[in-house]
């Protein structure tokens, strides 16, 4: 297999994201999904820092990673400007890669790519009304499909700045920064990711 430390290791995030964790738990102590799940950003850290490849392998296999909502609370929190949540990411996409999750886990993460994927590349929002399906989110009730509906009128009632230019919510995003986030993409291995999920449709 070679070694996953090391695998983690070439993802561009990763020296970003694990500095120097020492331990101290704030992160699971502010993760929200650490209250309701078995899930603990704190051990997820020290694991990957330990470089113990069967830990790291048991980790890529595991549930755990994928209870992450990354809200990203454990990055704003940590003293040392670590971001577990990043690790979770990069995990995720080995796990993914490696072949080490389940079918249903391996369906959600293709749904994902097809619906906010796809919203980021080509509007650079992870939901956007345009591209969001009302009849494939019935838990929204009457009003989402109202106000897309109605978006024109609406959304600069609420403080949108909708497909206008300069700031404000749902704002048109310049070509150059989409661009970027293309890059981003490239660089962090999630187009080929993204691209690979949507072909086992």
């Amino acid at each position: 297999m070679g070694n996953l430390h090391n695998l983690l290791m070439e993802d561009a995030r990763f020296n970003d994201a694990l500095k120097a964790c020492m331990n101290c738990g704030i992160c699971t102590a502010i993760c929200p999904a650490a209250e309701f799940f078995d899930y603990d950003p704190r051990r997820i850290c020290d694991t990957v820092q330990r470089k113990n490849e069967n830990d790291i392998e048991e980790l890529l296999r595991s549930d755990m990673i994928w209870a992450c909502g990354q809200c990203m609370s454990c990055k704003a929190r940590c003293p040392r400007g670590n971001a577990p949540g990043e690790i979770i990411l990069i995990l995720r996409k080995y796990a993914m890669q490696l072949g080490y999750v389940d079918s249903e886990i391996r369906e959600q993460e293709r749904r994902m790519a097809a619906a906010q994927g796809e919203n980021i590349l080509k509007t650079g929002y992870c939901v956007h009304p345009d591209l969001v399906n009302p009849e494939l989110h019935p838990e929204q009730g009457p009003i989402w499909k109202w106000y897309t509906k109605n978006i024109i009128d609406i959304a600069p009632k609420l403080g949108a700045n909708y497909h206008g230019e300069g700031p404000g919510a749902l704002r048109q995003i310049r070509k150059e920064n989409l661009d970027e986030i293309r890059r981003i993409y490239e660089v962090t291995g999630g187009i080929e990711l993204h691209n690979r999920l949507l072909s086992e449709e």
